[in-house]
C-alpha cells in the first residue's frame, strides 16, 4: 500500500486559450473532417498524441506554404500576417484559434511598431527566440523589433531612441523586470523607455498557488512539457521554495528514490498540462511500490 498522501493542484491545467484551441479542433474533427494544425497545437506531447488519434495533422510552415483547399488551425500562439496571406493565395480555410490576450497584444505591438517607425524609436520583444508567439509578435513589426531572451543580451544591443518594452506572455515578471533594469541603464537623458505589461494574467496567476502547493507537500511532481516556456518558469517557481521538485513529462520519468522519506506529494503543472495528465501521474505515484 502506498504511504503517500497525493495532492492534485486544481489550479493547474489548460488556460483559456489552450481550452478554446483544443475545442475547435475537437468539433471539426468530431464533424469527419480533415484539419492540419501549424505547428504543435499545445506543447504538451502526451496532448498532441492524444489529438493525433482524434486525426489532428500537424504540419510545419513549408508544407503549410504548399497545401491549397484544406482547413488549417492557427493555434492559441497566434501567427504573422504573412501566414494570413499565405491563407488566402492558397484558398485556406482558417480556423482562428488564436488566444484574445495575444490577439490583444499583437494589436498594440503593431500600433507601436508603427510609431517607433516613425519617431526612430524602437520595439524590443521579451521571450523566447524562435517561440511561435514571439515569431507572431516579430510578424507584427515587419520584423523590425529586436528579440531578447534575458538581461545580458540587452549588453549587446545599442539603443538610439526611445523604447517599447513588450513580454511574450508567459514569461516571468521578475526577468522582464530585469530586462527593462537593463535597457533604462543604457538610455541617455534624452531618450525614455515605456513598459507594456504584457504578461499573461492566468499565468502570473498561478505563481502563487504552484508556490503554495509546493511549501505545503514534501515532494512536488511538476508536469509539462519540455517545449513549454510557462512550465519552465513555473517549475522554476516551485523549485525555488522546495529543492524536492522534479520536472517530468510522463509517469515512466518518476524515480522512487525521489519518495525517501516523504510523506506528501503536490501534482501541478504548465498551461499547456491537461487536467488528465496531471490525474494520469497522481495515480503512477500512487501506484509506486512504496
Amino acid at each position: 500500500m502506498n504511504r503517500l498522501k497525493v495532492t492534485i493542484d486544481r489550479k493547474s491545467g489548460f488556460c483559456f486559450g489552450v481550452i478554446n484551441a483544443t475545442k475547435l479542433a475537437e468539433e471539426v474533427l468530431a464533424r469527419g473532417e480533415t484539419l492540419y494544425c501549424l505547428g504543435d497545437l499545445v506543447h504538451n506531447s502526451a496532448e498532441i498524441i492524444r489529438m493525433r488519434k482524434l486525426g489532428l495533422v500537424t504540419i510545419d510552415r513549408q508544407m503549410f506554404e504548399s497545401l491549397k483547399n484544406v482547413t488549417v488551425l492557427f493555434r492559441a500562439h497566434g501567427e504573422p500576417p504573412l501566414s494570413y496571406e499565405i491563407a488566402k493565395k492558397n484558398n485556406i480555410t482558417v480556423i482562428d484559434a488564436t488566444c484574445p490576450v495575444v490577439l490583444k497584444l499583437q494589436q498594440r505591438v503593431r500600433e507601436s511598431a508603427a510609431l517607433s517607425a516613425k519617431n526612430g524609436g524602437t520595439v524590443v520583444l521579451f521571450g523566447k527566440r524562435g517561440h511561435a508567439e514571439v515569431e507572431g509578435l516579430l510578424g507584427q513589426t515587419k520584423n523590425s523589433a529586436i528579440v531578447v531572451s534575458n538581461k545580458d543580451e540587452i549588453k549587446e544591443k545599442k539603443f538610439d531612441g526611445n523604447v517599447i518594452l513588450f513580454s511574450q506572455t508567459t514569461m516571468g515578471k521578475e526577468a522582464y523586470d530585469d530586462v527593462a533594469k537593463e535597457i533604462n541603464s543604457r538610455l541617455d537623458s534624452a531618450h525614455s523607455l515605456k513598459k507594456i505589461n504584457s504578461i499573461c494574467g492566468q499565468v502570473s496567476r498561478r505563481i502563487p498557488a504552484v508556490i503554495e502547493l509546493a511549501l505545503a507537500n514534501d515532494v512536488v511532481i511538476f508536469v509539462s512539457g519540455k517545449k513549454s516556456s510557462n512550465g519552465k518558469m513555473l517549475y522554476d517557481k516551485c523549485l525555488s521554495v522546495n529543492s524536492l521538485s522534479y520536472f517530468v513529462s510522463e509517469p515512466s520519468e518518476l524515480q522512487t528514490e525521489w519518495f525517501t522519506n516523504a510523506v506528501s506529494v503536490g501534482i501541478c503543472g504548465a498551461t499547456s498540462t491537461p487536467v488528465w495528465q496531471l490525474e494520469e501521474m497522481a495515480e503512477a505515484v500512487k501506484s509506486l511500490n512504496l
